[in-house]
């Protein structure tokens, strides 16, 4: 897939490090913002048993809406921040693991595949204890039952619920006291076999449709608006394959069990094939606009980024 390719793919050497990380902050920044309550919807989707709370992706936004207003679609969000760490490390162990393998092979499948599930493995060792914390405030306001841990919650003159201040705090002196240390990487084995596959899905796949809607479109079609719809095709596909385990990653993490493998069986048993499915629109959703934000800011981060002496040498 390397050779005689459409569209030339920026590598690790040809980057202005200093420039590129300092966009990086701002970009992963803005991505967080923007798909967060679409993954706070899908975490809820994810947990409650059936649809004992929600109908559906839809239902449950305009439901947390009414009940908790805006600020209820960001419970947790300030503590997720702090996956901007790991949005750096999972960038530059990409880009690392990906000019290392370009010494092994030119295979640009083999390059993304291997480079994209290496990153993802150092983002979640990072990731991991912040999801804990923000899925466990996720689910306070109307989900709050189908959690082991509770925060003090405040209710406006409208009915509302407002968070009071300092819950992260309590939320991570909770799952201490309850679990220790080893409860800030509960679901660590199962968010692993989740997004590993995932990342490595996602890179093989963008870059196999951007180069087969390259060869559709006009010579003339800017690389930069063919990749923003590749982006979108390749997260709906890896989170398609992905999704089952997704479903147990959450639940190991939010009803706090200990077995990847009896959540899958409790999870078959009790809700079929189907169980497996839950919140794959949502995720499908978030992952839309996550991939189009994403591949944007990501292509043109790097178009920016270039050193100097190539910013010529690359087509929009």
């Amino acid at each position: 897939m390397q050779q005689n390719r459409n569209i030339q793919i920026i590598e690790w050497e040809d980057l202005d490090k200093r420039k590129f990380y300092s966009f990086g902050v701002f970009m992963t920044m803005t991505i967080r913002a923007t798909v967060y309550p679409a993954t706070l919807i899908r975490t809820r989707l994810q947990v409650q048993k059936g649809k004992s709370l929600y109908n559906g992706t839809f239902d449950a936004f305009f439901k947390i809406l009414r009940a908790e207003g805006v600020r209820g679609l960001y419970r947790g969000f300030m503590v997720n921040t702090f996956t901007l760490i790991s949005g750096q490390a999972y960038i530059t162990t990409y880009e690392l693991v990906r000019k290392y393998v370009s010494n092994y092979s030119k295979d640009n499948t083999v390059k993304s595949l291997v480079a994209g599930g290496a990153a993802s493995l150092v983002a979640q060792t990072i990731t991991v204890p912040i999801d804990v914390i923000s899925q466990q405030l996720m689910m306070q306001g109307q989900g709050k039952h189908l959690t082991r841990f509770r925060v003090k919650l405040k209710t406006e003159a409208d009915g509302k619920t407002k968070m009071a201040f300092g819950q992260t705090r309590n939320m991570i002196a909770q799952i201490f006291a309850a679990d220790g240390f080893r409860g800030f990487y509960r679901g660590y084995v199962a968010s692993l076999l989740t997004y590993i596959p995932n990342s490595a899905v996602w890179w093989p796949f963008y870059h196999f449709y951007a180069e087969q809607l390259s060869k559709m479109a006009p010579s003339d079609c800017p690389h930069l608006l063919l990749q923003a719809m590749a982006g979108p095709l390749a997260a709906a596909t890896a989170s398609t394959v992905t999704n089952p385990m997704d479903v147990v990653r959450a639940r190991v993490q939010v009803e706090g069990r200990t077995s990847v493998i009896q959540t899958l069986r409790h999870l078959l048993a009790e809700e079929g094939f189907w169980g497996m499915t839950k919140g794959l629109s949502a995720r499908i959703i978030s992952s839309i606009p996550t991939a189009i934000v994403m591949v944007v800011g990501y292509e043109t981060l790097k178009r920016v980024s270039l050193r100097p002496e190539l910013v010529d040498s690359r087509h929009w």
